[in-house]
């Protein structure tokens, strides 16, 4: 059982451009509000399911967010990625994407899920309000996936994925019982990806579970066979970006 399911994902890695800061007040103010007018007709005309951002603890470089956006199928992907690149927001930012599918499997069962936050009626998204990122989070976010190259045998792939991978899931639910997992969910990339398979979205209640799942996730024998990316964020306007899901906007 793969556990995929159909809906497509837009991660996001973002960010805006130092020419941004360079413009004045009245300007920035215009282009977000055009930005953000634009991007919610194409949410309400593609069915949005939801909307998700994280805000780097150390950016890298441009990249300063990182946002899961899902849509019932590729059409609405496709639609909000050109949005993006309309001017004149477009040349002020930094735009890197991927396309992904939700990854299920039963051995991944136990992952909690936080429930989506509640929308006032009436609450509407085309005024924005002051954004900021929400200090009572702390998110872990991780990319990787198998070292291919490392598996030329095929013995040696069966037992990585049978008895190594056994022995991970056990690690995760460790991780999970002794530091109180508060949300979990798992993207499977879609097609190769020099960042591997596989995007990780693990809220903790605090950086000592960040911690242990990524030591847990780097200890011998298994790292060998596995790449990681590590990044700790917290989420960006959890309570704004709730009303732009289809049929949130009051």
């Amino acid at each position: 059982m793969t556990g995929r399911d159909e809906n497509v994902i837009i991660l996001f890695r973002g960010g805006r451009l130092p020419e941004w800061h360079q413009l004045d007040e009245a300007r920035r103010t215009d282009y977000e509000r055009r930005h953000v007018d634009l991007m919610l007709s194409v949410a309400d005309r593609h069915g949005l399911i939801g909307i998700h951002g994280y805000r780097l603890v150390g950016p890298r470089g441009s990249w300063e967010r990182f946002w899961t956006i899902e849509f019932p199928d590729l059409a609405g992907a496709e639609t909000w990625m050109t949005a993006e690149a309309e001017p004149p927001y477009k040349r002020y930012g930094y735009y890197d994407y991927t396309l992904a599918r939700r990854w299920r499997p039963e051995c991944l069962n136990w992952l909690p899920r936080k429930a989506e936050l509640p929308v006032s009626t009436g609450t509407d998204p085309h005024i924005i309000p002051a954004l900021s990122a929400d200090p009572t989070s702390i998110v872990l976010l991780a990319f990787g996936g198998r070292h291919r190259g490392a598996e030329s045998d095929e013995t040696r792939d069966q037992r990585e994925s049978g008895e190594h991978e056994e022995e991970r899931w056990r690690r995760m639910r460790k991780v999970n019982r002794d530091h109180g997992l508060v949300h979990g969910e798992v993207f499977q990339l879609m097609g190769a990806s020099d960042r591997g398979e596989f995007a990780w979205i693990l809220e903790f209640p605090d950086l000592a579970g960040i911690e242990a799942w990524i030591q847990a996730e780097t200890a011998p024998p298994l790292a060998a066979g596995q790449r990681y990316d590590f990044h700790v964020a917290r989420r960006w306007a959890p309570e704004y970006f709730a009303t732009w899901a289809a049929g949130k906007d009051g």
